[in-house]
C-alpha cells in the first residue's frame, strides 16, 4: 500500500483523484489551505492538514510525518483575469510556493512529483490541436506562473534526480457520476456550471461573449475533460517516473464550442439556458484544444467520458442536487 500527499485535495480536481486514491487502496494525505477546496469533499478516514504552501515549517513537519510514494501538486491560484490584476501575486504563490514545495519532497527523499499544469502555457497557439513541441508563449501571468513550476521542476531533476510529471490540459468539467462530489467554485468562471446554474435559476442568465469567430457556428471552441479522466491521467503517469520525467497535454480529443455546451444542458436537464449575446472578450482565441496523442500512446489512458453530453450528465446530477455547492451538507 503505497502513501500519497494531494495538495489541494480538497479542490475540484484534487478531490476526485482523492476519490480515486481510496478506491484503489492507497493511504492519502491532503494539504489544502480551504480558500477554493472544501472539507466537505475529503472523505472522513483520508488525513488532512490545513495549511498554507507558503508555511515552509508546516509543509516540512507534513513530510517528516509521513513517507510518501509521490506528490500530487494541485493547489494553486487559477483564475487568468485575476493573474492580469494580480501578476506578482500569481507568480509568488504559484511560482514560489510550488518550488519550496518541490525542494521539501527532494529533502525527504520523495522522487516522484505529479503536477497540474496547464494548456495556457502555449498562449495563443499557431495550430490546434496543441501539441507538446508547440511554442510555450504564455499570454497571461497564470500561464506564466505555471511555466516557472516546470522549469524548476525540469531542474529539480537534473540536479536531485526529482521526476516530474507535468499535465498540460484546459477546462476540467463534469462531477463523480456517485453525485458525491462536484464542482463548487465562486466566483465561478467555467462555462458548464454557469450554464447549469442559469438554467436552474441559481445564476445569472449567461452571456455569451463573440459570435463572429471563425468556427462553424461562430463561437469560442474549447476543450472539455472530464475531472475522473483527469484524475486516472494522474495515477497513468506514475509508473513511467520510474525512469524519467514527463510533459504532456492532456485533452479530450475534439473541442466544443460555447453553442454546444448550451444546447448540451438543454438536452441533459430539459430546461432552457437563459442566455444573451455581447462583443467578444479582449484576448480571447477562436480555439483552444489540447492533443492527448502522447499520453495515449506512452500511457494507454483513455477517456471514458469522451461526449459532451457524457460530461454534462455528471454535472447536471451534482447541480442538481446541490444547487448551493457543498453548502448543502453543511
Amino acid at each position: 500500500m503505497a502513501r500519497f500527499l494531494v495538495t489541494g485535495g480538497a479542490g475540484y480536481v484534487g478531490s476526485h483523484l482523492v476519490r480515486a486514491l481510496v478506491a484503489r487502496g492507497d493511504d492519502v494525505v491532503v494539504l489544502d489551505n480551504l480558500r477554493q477546496g472544501h472539507r466537505a469533499a475529503v472523505p472522513s478516514t483520508v488525513e488532512f492538514v490545513e495549511a498554507e504552501l507558503a508555511d515552509r515549517a508546516r509543509v516540512a513537519a507534513v513530510f517528516a510525518n509521513w513517507k510518501f510514494e509521490a506528490v500530487f501538486h494541485f493547489a494553486a491560484l487559477s483564475l487568468v483575469g485575476e493573474s492580469m490584476r494580480e501578476p506578482l501575486r500569481y507568480c509568488a504563490e504559484n511560482g514560489a510556493n510550488s518550488l519550496w514545495l518541490a525542494e521539501a519532497a527532494v529533502q525527504a527523499g520523495v522522487r516522484k512529483f505529479v503536477f497540474s499544469s496547464t494548456a495556457a502555457l502555449f498562449g495563443f497557439p499557431k495550430s490546434v490541436p496543441i501539441a507538446e513541441d508547440a511554442e510555450l508563449a504564455p499570454a497571461s501571468a497564470y500561464g506564466t506562473s505555471k511555466l516557472i513550476v516546470e522549469q524548476g521542476l525540469h531542474w529539480a531533476d537534473q540536479v536531485h534526480g526529482l521526476r516530474s510529471a507535468c499535465l498540460r490540459y484546459f477546462n476540467a468539467a463534469g462531477a463523480d457520476p456517485s453525485g458525491e462530489i462536484g464542482e463548487d467554485h465562486e466566483p465561478e468562471t467555467h462555462l458548464i456550471p454557469l450554464c447549469i446554474g442559469a438554467a436552474l435559476g441559481t445564476r445569472p442568465p449567461l452571456t455569451v461573449f463573440g459570435t463572429d469567430y471563425a468556427t462553424p457556428d461562430g463561437t469560442c471552441i474549447r476543450d472539455y475533460v472530464h475531472v475522473n479522466d483527469l484524475a486516472a491521467a494522474h495515477l497513468a503517469v506514475l509508473p513511467l517516473l520510474e525512469e524519467r520525467s514527463l510533459r504532456y497535454n492532456l485533452g479530450n480529443g475534439a473541442g466544443y464550442s460555447v453553442k454546444q455546451v448550451i444546447e448540451s444542458v438543454e438536452r441533459i436537464s430539459g430546461r432552457k439556458v437563459p442566455h444573451s449575446f455581447g462583443p467578444r472578450r479582449p484576448g480571447d482565441p477562436a480555439a483552444l484544444v489540447a492533443s492527448s496523442e502522447t499520453l495515449r500512446r506512452e500511457t494507454g489512458w483513455q477517456p471514458r467520458f469522451a461526449a459532451l453530453d457524457d460530461i454534462v450528465r455528471t454535472a447536471w446530477a451534482w447541480h442538481e442536487a446541490h444547487p448551493r455547492g457543498y453548502d448543502d451538507r453543511a
